[in-house]
C-alpha cells in the first residue's frame, strides 16, 4: 500500500506545489493516484490556510477529491487543528452532519483525548488510523487501549528527521509496537528521514506513505514538483528496497 499525504500542516510558505484549496487537493490527489497511490491522507484547510476539523471545511474537500478518484480518503484529527480536546471531540462528532464521511481519520495516540476521539470516529462509522509517534509514550498507551483491535491500521511515524539515524529510530519504533501489533502497520518518516524510513518499510514489507506532508524533496535533494512525482519515486525506491532485502 502506498498512501499519499497531500499537504499536512504545510502552507503557502512551503511552495506553490503544496495544495491548499479543495480544487488543488483534488487535482493533486488525481495525479498521485495516476502515479500509483492507493490511499489518500489530506489536511482540509480554511481559506487562510489553517488546518480545520470543521465539517464546513472538510465537506468540500471530500467532495472535490471523490469527484476525481475512487480510492479511500482520510483526514487528520491532529491537536494542532483544535488544541482543546473537548472542542476537538465536539468537532469530530459534528461530522455527522456531512453528506459523506471520510473513509478514515488519523488519531495521534500521544495526544490528550485520543481515546475519546477514536471512539467518536468509530461511532460515526469512520475507520481509525492510530498515529504512534517515535519519541512519545504512544506505543505503550496504544498497547493498553481496548480500541486497538478496532483500528484500521497503525501509522508508525518516525519523527527523527535525520537521514543518518531515522532508520534506527524506525526499527526501534517497530520493536516498541511488539511482535503482533493490533492492526496492520504503515511505517513512514518525515523531512530528512522520509526516504530512509520508506526504504526500511520496503525491506520490512510494510505499507508506507509519501507526499508533501512528509517531505518537499526527492532522494537526490532536488525539490519535488508535485505529489505525483514523489509517489512515482517512492514506488521505485520501495521496490528496490524489497528486492534487496
Amino acid at each position: 500500500m502506498m498512501q499519499v499525504c497531500l499537504n499536512g500542516p504545510r502552507g503557502s510558505a512551503d511552495g506553490a506545489m503544496v495544495p491548499l484549496t479543495p480544487e488543488a487537493m483534488a487535482e493533486s490527489a488525481a495525479q498521485a493516484v495516476a502515479a500509483g497511490a492507493t490511499d489518500i491522507h489530506v489536511h482540509p484547510k480554511t481559506p487562510c490556510g489553517r488546518d480545520s476539523l470543521s465539517p464546513r471545511v472538510i465537506g468540500p474537500v471530500l467532495d472535490a477529491i471523490r469527484a476525481r478518484v475512487s480510492v479511500p480518503v482520510g483526514v487528520t484529527t491532529g491537536a494542532w487543528a483544535e488544541p482543546d480536546p473537548v472542542a476537538r471531540l465536539e468537532r469530530v462528532r459534528s461530522w455527522a452532519a456531512l453528506s459523506e464521511l471520510p473513509d478514515h481519520a488519523s488519531v495521534n495516540w500521544h495526544e490528550e483525548g485520543a481515546e475519546e476521539t477514536a471512539a467518536a470516529l468509530l461511532d460515526l462509522g469512520v475507520e481509525v488510523e492510530a498515529g504512534i509517534w517515535s519519541g512519545t509514550d504512544a506505543a505503550i498507551r496504544f498497547a493498553a487501549s481496548p480500541l486497538g483491535p478496532r483500528v484500521l491500521r497503525v501509522l508508525a511515524e518516525v519523527t527523527d528527521a535525520s537521514p543518518d539515524t531515522a532508520e534506527v529510530t524506525g526499527r526501534a519504533l517497530i520493536t516498541d509496537l511488539g511482535p503482533h501489533p493490533a492492526a496492520p502497520v504503515l511505517l513512514h518518516g518525515e523531512d530528512g528521514g522520509a526516504w530512509p524510513v520508506l526504504r526500511l518499510a520496503g525491506r520490512l514489507g510494510l505499507a508506507t506513505r509519501i507526499g508533501l506532508e512528509d517531505t518537499l524533496f526527492l532522494p537526490d535533494g532536488e525539490r519535488a514538483l508535485c505529489n505525483a512525482q514523489l509517489v512515482a519515486e517512492a514506488l521505485a525506491q520501495y521496490g528496490c528496497a524489497q528486492r534487496s532485502s
